[in-house]
Formats: structure tokens, C-alpha cells, sequence
């Protein structure tokens, strides 16, 4: 069957994903008596045929400007509505100076509070009056800092036009810049009373090193040495347009933008290309990091290692592997945790991978007194993946479904455009998301238990726990040593 886009979908991925929390089941009494996985009911399955899905996903038209900006435009005129996304490769944390963690999210965090001509408070005003969107960001391990803004077509030029002002002439006032430092360090604090905020802190640092994947937040020492001259110089050699690509989608033609463009001020060209990220590697040897928080009646687990990048030939092997751990809740690791042995609300696995190789990692929330059992089942289903072939059932369970969930996403014009700047900044073939759903189906049970023993290796995970230590290190203790930090990421003696 093939399906051309856009079209309307009736179903949402959201959608699907709330009806399949909705009848999953309660976690058990940890007195009740454990239902054998080969009775367990698997939800979620995909309702696709047995033919092979083909997309055939628009393919966006392409401006260069004079400077080198690329500008993608996806047209879809079911709604008045468009919405544009500036990619920029070196403009993202991962490049931040080793001294000043946090430069590079202040900056973008900076773009809508004052430009040469408005104040923050007529930014405000400006962009609530044309009813659009504008902001940015530079997450933490991210070489990209991301501009977006959005609104209505029928005045699409008036807010593009301010969202340029906002991107290109930033004044980044020094009185506006000690408000935001004030606020981060309130965050700061706020923050280490989270266990979340505190597993991928240490899990970072367990996985990547020295590498600058492994900061996750700046420290106020750092948020007093940035300056607005920091801030300047960083947007001057980091947001160029030669290192950038736009993506405008929505209710607009690409005449309409030549249109738009042409009548902005020009983006100068920069001094600085942007390279490809130094490469990351494994950590070497099993190593358990437990973060104390005393009383604490919950704990949190990730466990994994560095995997691939996103141009690794191994990408979609890896992405089916993924799945059938911990993809859902129809996954493994679901099914185990949580219905078999109740011991959570859900457990689950990701692959990161971006154009430097970032971590695979199995991951869920459980009671204290349950953590023992789950890191057995954890182990249990990351030995399973690599020493026993999957079932094919379940294997093509596991295809169609990927498969059903990427038809969903292309309903979205923000995901297509997403699609579109993926193509760009991975230099993919053009056709690679037409052919992507084949891709997938035709993954094979020896390839996904190849990369499963090839990038899943027990002897050298890295095993994470926040919770209470007193109670948490003897379970622990049977993985390797143990080493315990207190809330502010400082070596703690053992309990």
C-alpha cells in the first residue's frame, strides 16, 4: 500500500499512546504471585497489513541564499498556519568553552530579550499582538541551537520579519542577562532535589568522561564569569549562515519566501564553519554509580554504554533492536518489569544518536524494595537480546510496528519538516524516508542479535541508581564496586 502526504490522519500517535496507558495494567501486590510472561497479553501491536507500507514524503523545495543559508519549504495549505525552524550546527552546548558551561543556552535564551531597536517587554508585546511563537534553545550535549517561530500565514511576514530582528540583532542587555543568571541559579538548586536531573547527571558523566556530552548544567561560578560580551562574540562566530538551515512549513509558498527574504536585512556570512563533533567511545569495564538520597522510597536505574552515531551503517538495526527492549509498552522490558513482576509503572530503553555516537541505555523507576528484583530482570533481558535469537512473531510485531508510529508522525507538518533538516544536517539520500519503512521491515533476526552483541556488552556497562544508599548498595554490591556521590555530585563515603 502507498500513501502520499500531507493527507489527514484520524489517529494520532498521542492519541494511541494514552489508549494503550489506559488499559495497561496497575503494577501488582508485591505479594501476588507473578504471571508467567508467556501469558502476558502483548498491547500495542500495530494494526497494519501484511503488505510492505510505501510513503512517498513531499519533498520540500530548496532556496540558497547569496550568504549560504539553505531554506527548506514544506507546503501544506490545510491550515492557516506556518511554522519555521533555523537549525544551526556550532551554535549548540556541545562546543560551550571548557571555563564557561551554559554560554551557549544563556545566548540563545538571550535572543528574545532585547534587540538594537526593541526592549524585552516590546518583543513581548509585538509577538502576542501578531499571535506568534518565537523563542530558542541550545540543549545540553547538542552541537545545534535551535530558532523557531510560528503563527498565522495571512501575517506571516510581519512576524518573520520580527522573528529576523530577534535572531540577527540581539543586544543581550547586561540587566536582563543578571535576571536570567538569578533564575538559573535558583534552578541550580532546585534541580538536585530531583532524582531525575540527578541520574543524568552522573549517567552522563559515566559515559561519556571528558567528553563535552558529559555537562548537563552550568554551576554558578560559571554563570558569573558570562558577560554580554561573551554572549556577543558567541552569536557573532556561532549563528552564520553557512552552518544553518531553515526549514519553513505550512500555509506559504516558496515564492512567497523568496518574496519575504528578499526584503530582509542580509545575513553576513560568518567566519566559522562547523566540524564534526569529536568522536566519543565506550567506557571500559563495568562500573556502578549509586547518587544517596536518604529516605528516598523510589529508585531510579539507567544502564548502558556509548552505542553508534546517527551515520553509523547500523542505525536501523540498532533502532529495531531498541524496540523490541524497550521500545514500549509492548516492549520487553515492560512486559517483565511491570506486568509479569509489577515492579514499576513502566521500564523502557532509547538509542541516542547524533552525528557523534551517543549512549544505548535501559532505564525505569521502581520501588526501593524492588530494586533487587528489577536489576535481575534488567540483566535478564539485556543477556536475552544478545544470546537467543528473537522470535520472528515477534520480530515482525515489533517492524510494524515502527513502522505504523512513523506513518503516524508524517500527519504533522512539523515532523516532515523535521524529516527535511534531518536529510541536510546527516547528509541522507534524498529518498531515505521514502524508503525508510522498507528499510525497517527488512531487518532480520540475525542482524538485530549482531548488534546486540556487538554494542551491548555486560562487562562494560555503566549502571546508574539514585535512592537511598543505606538501603540500595548491598543490592548493588553483587554488580561490581560501588561508588556512592552525595546530591551535589561529590564522592560520598559508603554507607
Amino acid at each position: 500500500m502507498t500513501i502520499n502526504f500531507p493527507t489527514p490522519l484520524r489517529w494520532s500517535a498521542t492519541l494511541i499512546a494514552t489508549f494503550a496507558l489506559c488499559f495497561a495494567q496497575v503494577p501488582q501486590d508485591p505479594g501476588s504471585k507473578a504471571i508467567p510472561l508467556s501469558k502476558v497479553e502483548r498491547k500495542n501491536k500495530a494494526p497494519v497489513s501484511d503488505e510492505i507500507l510505501h510513503v512517498k514524503i513531499p519533498k520540500p523545495t530548496e532556496i540558497t541564499l547569496p550568504n549560504g543559508l539553505t531554506i527548506l519549504v514544506l507546503e501544506d495549505h490545510r491550515l492557516p498556519l506556518v511554522t519555521a525552524r533555523l537549525s544551526i550546527l556550532g551554535a549548540g552546548a556541545l562546543g560551550d568553552p571548557a571555563d564557561a558551561p551554559g554560554l551557549a543556552n544563556i545566548t540563545a535564551s538571550m535572543l528574545t530579550q532585547g534587540t538594537k531597536t526593541l526592549s524585552s517587554k516590546q518583543i513581548a508585546e509585538q509577538t502576542g499582538e501578531l499571535g506568534a511563537s518565537i523563542g530558542a534553545q541550545a540543549p545540553w550535549a547538542s552541537e545545534t541551537a535551535t530558532f523557531t517561530a510560528s503563527g498565522l500565514s495571512d501575517n506571516a511576514g510581519q512576524w518573520i520579519a520580527l522573528a529576523s530582528d530577534i535572531l540577527l540583532n540581539p543586544s543581550f542587555p547586561e540587566s536582563e542577562l543578571n535576571k536570567l543568571k538569578q533564575r538559573m541559579k535558583v534552578q541550580l538548586q532546585q534541580q538536585r532535589s530531583t532524582a531525575g536531573f540527578l541520574m543524568q547527571e552522573r549517567f552522563s558523566r559515566a559515559v561519556y568522561g571528558n567528553h563535552p556530552a558529559a555537562i548537563t548544567s552550568p554551576t554558578p561560578e560559571a554563570l558569573d564569569k558570562i558577560t554580554p560580551a561573551m554572549l556577543a562574540q558567541w552569536h557573532a562566530t556561532r549563528y552564520v549562515p553557512e552552518n544553518a538551515i531553515l526549514g519553513i512549513a505550512g500555509d506559504i509558498t516558496p515564492a512567497q519566501v523568496t518574496q519575504m527574504f528578499s526584503a530582509l536585512p542580509s545575513w553576513k556570512a560568518g567566519p566559522t564553519k562547523a566540524a564534526l563533533p569529536t568522536a566519543t567511545k565506550p567506557a571500559s569495564g563495568r562500573r556502578i554509580f549509586l547518587v544517596d538520597r536518604p529516605g528516598s522510597v523510589q529508585t531510579e536505574v539507567e544502564i548502558g554504554n556509548i552505542a553508534i552515531s546517527r551515520l553509523d551503517a547500523d542505525y536501523v538495526p540498532m533502532v529495531v533492536m531498541d524496540h523490541i527492549v524497550g521500545g514500549g509498552a509492548s516492549a520487553r522490558l515492560f512486559m517483565n518489569l511491570r506486568e509479569v513482576h509489577g515492579y514499576t509503572y513502566g521500564a523502557y530503553s532509547q538509542l541516542v544518536a547524533r552525528r557523534y555516537a551517543g549512549p544505548w541505555v535501559a532505564e525505569g523507576s521502581m520501588r526501593t524494595d524492588a530494586t533487587g528484583g528489577a536489576m535481575t530482570e534488567f540483566m535478564i533481558e539485556i543477556n536475552r537480546i544478545r544470546d537467543q535469537a528473537v522470535p520472528e512473531k515477534e520480530l515482525e510485531e515489533t517492524k510494524r510496528s515502527i513502522v505504523a508510529s512513523f506513518a503516524l508522525t508524517l500527519e504533522r507538518p512539523d515532523e516532515l519538516l523535521d524529516y527535511a533538516i534531518a536529510l541536510k544536517v546527516y547528509n541522507l539520500p534524498a529518498d531515505y524516508w521514502d524508503t525508510y519503512p522498507a528499510k525497517v521491515m527488512a531487518i532480520t533476526t540475525e542482524q538485530v542479535q549482531r548488534v546486540a552483541r556487538k554494542y551491548i556488552l555486560p562487562d562494560d556497562l555503566q549502571i546508574v541508581a539514585v535512592g537511598d544508599a543505606a538501603k540500595l548498595k548491598p543490592v548493588l554490591d553483587k554488580y561490581g564496586t560501588v561508588q556512592v556521590f552525595d546530591t551535589n555530585g561529590q564522592p560520598k563515603a559508603n554507607p
